[in-house]
């Protein structure tokens, strides 16, 4: 079904030299701000590269299976009873979500109807302001753009078009959130990832994107919207945006970790600032 995952960034050092530099300085940020854990909620399609994300984010095969994505959970016409959704919010109960990564893949051409369900469904659960703490990653980045449009043109216009489905689905209107804009990450999580002259994996724009995505991470995670409380009135339904949900897509897959990030990642940053000179 789904399990809490905790995990202590003991794998940092597996990444390239020039990558761990990037994510120290990026962490520091996280440091300064006293943040020694997140509680990052991983939601989207299923086979749009959840699990592969979160593997390539902690630096090791930590996810083998998407969360809530059993047969069980799966009657005909593909839907599912909000009970799914009730357990996800029984694991995240008494606990704050500092980071949503809204998962989709930049190599899909459209978006349809159930792009718009699943965000309803997200905010329905947890209100309109998780699309403030709220990060949107696109999957499949090592791609040739068709029509011979220029890769960061397309990437721009893919994201713009799942930008608008999310305000037209979570409907939020534009004063509402005209002081914010969610932000991108673009991802590749095969083996065919090129790599720079560092041994960092890079897009097609010559962009390493593990550090890429950390600072959207610690962007999201430090921006001055306050992180969601899944308290008592989410669980029952009364600090939702949308109570009369019954059915959500049963698509909808989700994994949730909390990233130990000062206590692994900055280790022997830490140590060294202890040492006299």
């Amino acid at each position: 079904m789904g399990s809490l995952l905790i995990r202590e960034w003991t794998a940092f050092q597996q990444f390239p030299s020039a990558t761990q530099n990037k994510l120290t300085e990026l962490l520091s940020k996280l440091k300064q701000e006293n943040v020694n854990t997140l509680t990052i909620l991983v939601m989207g399609k299923g086979g749009v590269g959840k699990s592969s994300t979160v593997n390539s984010l902690i630096g090791e095969r930590v996810v083998t299976v998407n969360s809530f994505q059993s047969e069980a959970l799966r009657p005909e016409a593909g839907y599912v009873s909000y009970q799914a959704l009730e357990l996800i919010k029984g694991f995240l109960l008494n606990k704050t979500i500092d980071v949503l990564l809204y998962v989709d893949r930049l190599d899909a051409y459209r978006v349809d109807d159930l792009d718009k369900q699943i965000i309803k469904a997200i905010t329905g659960t947890f209100g309109k302001q998780i699309w403030r703490k709220s990060l949107l990653v696109l999957t499949h980045a090592q791609l040739c753009p068709p029509d011979e449009l220029n890769y960061d043109v397309y990437c721009s216009k893919r994201s713009e078009a799942l930008l608008n489905t999310i305000q037209s689905g979570a409907q939020i209107r534009k004063h509402e959130f005209e002081d914010y804009a969610i932000p991108v990450a673009l991802v590749e999580n095969s083996g065919r990832c090129n790599k720079n002259e560092n041994d960092e994996k890079i897009l097609p724009n010559g962009n390493a994107w593990i550090p890429s995505l950390v600072k959207g991470i610690t962007d999201v995670a430090t921006n001055k919207s306050q992180s969601i409380v899944v308290d008592k009135k989410v669980i029952d339904g009364s600090g939702s945006d949308d109570k009369g949900k019954l059915w959500i897509p049963a698509i909808i897959g989700v994994q949730w970790f909390i990233l130990k990030l000062i206590e692994g990642a900055i280790k022997n940053d830490i140590a060294k600032e202890k040492k006299p000179y």
